[in-house]
């Protein structure tokens, strides 16, 4: 007779092995690049959805980020020869993300492969093992080779700079590759802040990754952030105390600062509530005064005609692009038509607003021929050119068009750090 079979003995089973821990930092910037690359979400925007932290994982989660998007072609150059076939997007990005830790970020390779692992789920951790050590293998010398300059740019905007500024199209590519210096405003009156280069336009410049919260003068609310290229409009509209000027698609408010602290009596219409609120609070943190109007500035009729209207109009943005790294990646060349249509009606309602005589400047910070000069060559109707004379740009001379146009690009003043990439044009009306 055959005899029972045993029964197996009671007790605690033996525990699955605990999954290690996520780096929170490298968490956070796998959470970004996805969102950027995958869900087609802005930096910033995601930035905010990301779960609370520590502001130093933050940081160092949108340095990771902003490099891989910086540098995603030349990353994705390196990594292509290692894969024998398309990972899954979340493994993608993080094999992007250990290949810029290790080739641009100099994390120590043990560090930045480990916590690329521990990213990935476990049937993908043997592979991105092993792609990240061939990786760091080859070190920074695996970029040399590279055409960085063109993998790192789509191949429309490519296109499209080739086409409006030659040869320059390498050098606008190539100071998009960098981090961007912290530029600052300063309220009237404002001691010079300690380790601030002074800036031939007068903007107060500090080294790119220069904490903003951490220096006195902002803490003060004496200072804002603001590109030296994006001060030059509300400069080059030359406000004079007690003028009514109106500044139209305000947010986040700027350059409602730079006239309001000029002593002009300022409307700034934005249509957002959301960005209008955060103007708003600009205001109150400078200690500076404006009427908010939430309207669309196309449609908008207050009842009255003003001295001087500053119109830095909605664009593809693709003149921030070394602050703004994800634009190249959320951008489309459809986009350009629909934003340069949505500028001329908004030229236009400006137009008609000015009292006689009175000034405009309109501005975008954009790359594109079509979102500036084009514009600018349209015109509206009562508007006559009034040129921007090279004195009024110290240092950006060259910028100058022979229509009296100032075009910035982000490869000049490089030995300096660059700027953004803006098109002004100022007219008075007739």
């Amino acid at each position: 007779m055959k005899p029972p079979a045993r029964r197996p003995r009671s007790g605690p089973s033996r525990p699955a092995p605990a999954a290690r821990p996520r780096n929170p930092t490298r968490s956070a910037a796998l959470a970004l690049v996805g969102a950027v690359l995958d869900r087609h979400r802005g930096l910033e925007e995601a930035l905010d959805a990301l779960p609370p932290a520590e502001a130093r994982d933050r940081a160092a989660a949108h340095r990771i980020a902003a490099a891989v998007l910086r540098r995603l072609g030349s990353l994705d150059a390196v990594l292509e020869p290692l894969l024998r076939r398309e990972p899954p997007p979340e493994v993608r990005n993080a094999l992007r993300i250990g290949a810029a830790e290790l080739l641009l970020l100099e994390t120590p390779p043990h560090a930045a492969v480990a916590s690329c692992v521990d990213l990935v789920p476990r049937p993908f951790a043997g592979l991105v093992n092993a792609v990240l050590r061939r990786v760091a293998e080859q070190g920074p010398a695996a970029l040399e080779e590279l055409d960085g300059e063109r993998l790192d740019t789509p191949g429309w905007l490519w296109t499209a700079w080739h086409g409006a500024y030659g040869p320059a199209v390498r050098a606008i590519a190539r100071a998009h590759r960098a981090p961007a210096p912290l530029d600052l405003s300063l309220l009237p009156g404002t001691e010079w802040p300690e380790g601030a280069e002074r800036l031939p336009t007068g903007t107060a410049r500090f080294p790119a990754g220069t904490r903003i919260t951490e220096l006195p003068v902002f803490a003060a609310g004496r200072a804002w952030a603001q590109d030296a290229a994006a001060a030059l409009p509300a400069r080059l509209l030359a406000v004079r105390p007690g003028e009514r000027v109106a500044d139209l698609c305000a947010a986040p408010g700027g350059k409602t600062a730079q006239l309001a602290a000029a002593g002009a009596r300022v409307v700034a219409v934005e249509r957002d509530g959301t960005r209008l609120q955060r103007l708003r609070e600009n205001l109150a943190r400078l200690g500076l005064e404006a009427e908010l109007v939430q309207a669309d500035a196309a449609l908008w009729n207050p009842g009255e005609r003003f001295d001087a209207i500053l119109l830095d109009a909605p664009c593809s943005a693709t003149g921030t692009i070394r602050r703004h790294p994800d634009v190249p990646h959320l951008k489309r060349p459809s986009d350009i038509g629909t934003l340069a249509g949505l500028q001329r009606p908004l030229l236009a309602a400006a137009a008609r607003l000015l009292a006689p005589g009175g000034r405009l400047v309109f501005a975008t910070c954009s790359l594109q021929p079509e979102e500036g000069e084009a514009q600018a060559r349209t015109g509206a109707p009562g508007l006559r050119p009034d040129p921007i004379l090279p004195a009024e740009v110290p240092g950006l001379e060259g910028a100058l068009q022979p229509e009296g146009w100032l075009r910035t690009r982000p490869d000049l003043w490089a030995g300096q750090g660059g700027l953004d990439g803006f098109f002004i044009a100022r007219f008075r009306a007739e």
